[in-house]
């Protein structure tokens, strides 16, 4: 029986196709062509073993996948298990290119591609494999990574310990794509036996050209072992209050290369990994998200302090946004004009904090306004009215 290319016939077609479709005169001409092309009887030609593996390599892969596909969706279904509702949705790409990927590999084993495609077809079947494998491994690095932190909320008031695990998993993960996507390309280059001749004579001068790459790539490889440091040590975690360069702000996203800032009028201040290692800043969250806020009062010494302590106190007691903890009124200088008073107060967070002091600002300015008009702060002037005569104003 004469064996025909597996190739050949449907890439034939595919040229009659457009061929007759290109021409003006439309369908008439495309039939003619299929007629004259002996279409047919190359089908017909077709050797009966490659016949059979088409048609049980179609089957094969309709029924592995249908079956696999079902039970995966059924196991994502209980929510005792670590896999999600939509495991199988998400991992239904890759099982089909890993599925394909064996029918070729059985195909080429059992000879029954023609002898000059074999190579070029098995060559195909172990790309799509290793595609298949890395794309698996992805999709369970990051289930892994949704099953371990679904237990911590980072949306609580007190999240310490879910920022934390939270960085230390968000990092991880890109850690392990970084790992899993090298090796994959690595892989799949290899597959090539040109690479391969010319990866064993390179191999000779790996020592040279790392320290060449080492030198050149330093602060890349800086930034990045800058990441992994931050996901072990933690000097910042995802949602912690920052002041970096002067501005305010909660950290938006941690990656391997830079770290993304939240400002507080909605711009993003972008800085790279190392400036965490490298440089000083404040972390208003390291510990905990509790926080001491200021506010300052000048008056004039008339002012009677302890009343004024009394009304701290009072407005205290009348918001939500104080925790309870700490009402501290001091007088911290004494000035040629005025005397500085300084009312202490605790709030569960930075952002509470901004409020309480602000609105402790209004409510004591409004309590002098009304209560001590003659205790605003005032220039004092003598005016001289004879030689040793004046009036103090």
């Amino acid at each position: 029986m004469q064996s025909v290319s597996i190739c050949r016939t449907p890439f034939f077609f595919v040229k009659v196709f457009f061929n007759g479709f290109s021409l003006k005169t439309g369908l008439t001409n495309f039939i003619s062509q299929i007629n004259k092309s002996n279409l047919f009887m190359d089908l017909a030609n077709l050797d009966s073993d490659l016949i059979k593996y088409i048609i049980f390599s179609v089957a094969g892969l309709v029924v592995a996948f249908t079956v696999i596909f079902f039970i995966l969706k059924k196991v994502g279904k209980n929510p005792r298990n670590i896999l999600p509702v939509n495991f199988a949705h998400r991992i239904k790409v890759p099982l089909i290119l890993f599925i394909i990927s064996l029918v070729i590999r059985i195909g080429v084993a059992a000879d029954i591609f023609d002898d000059s495609y074999s190579g070029i077809v098995g060559h195909i079947g172990i790309l799509l494999l290793i595609l298949s494998i890395t794309w698996f491994l992805i999709i369970m690095v990051r289930v892994v990574k949704s099953g371990l932190i679904r237990k911590y909320d980072i949306t609580a008031a007190d999240n310490l310990a879910a920022r934390r695990v939270y960085t230390q998993f968000n990092i991880l993960e890109r850690v392990a794509v970084f790992v899993i996507t090298v090796l994959a390309i690595g892989a799949a280059l290899m597959s090539f036996e040109s690479i391969q001749s010319i990866g064993a004579s390179v191999l000779a001068s790996a020592g040279i050209a790392g320290i060449i790459i080492g030198f050149s790539a330093q602060k890349a490889l800086g930034t990045l072992l800058a990441g992994i440091q931050i996901a072990i040590t933690q000097p910042i975690r995802l949602d912690d209050v920052v002041i970096v360069e002067g501005e305010w702000g909660r950290i938006e996203e941690i990656t391997l290369t830079y770290v993304v800032i939240s400002i507080w009028d909605k711009r993003r201040l972008v800085v790279p990994t190392t400036y965490f290692i490298d440089k000083p800043f404040q972390n208003w969250t390291r510990t905990t998200s509790e926080i001491l806020g200021t506010v300052f009062i000048y008056t004039d010494f008339h002012v009677q302090v302890d009343e004024l302590r009394g009304e701290l106190t009072r407005l205290l007691n009348d918001t939500p946004l104080w925790d309870g903890k700490v009402n501290v009124m001091q007088v911290t200088d004494a000035k040629a004009d005025v005397m500085e008073i300084r009312a202490l107060m605790s709030a569960k967070d930075s952002g509470t904090a901004w409020d309480l002091r602000v609105h402790i600002r209004e409510k004591l300015i409004d309590y002098l306004q009304r209560n001590y008009p003659e205790s605003l702060p005032r220039t004092r002037v003598t005016v001289l009215s004879g030689e040793n005569e004046g009036r103090q104003v």
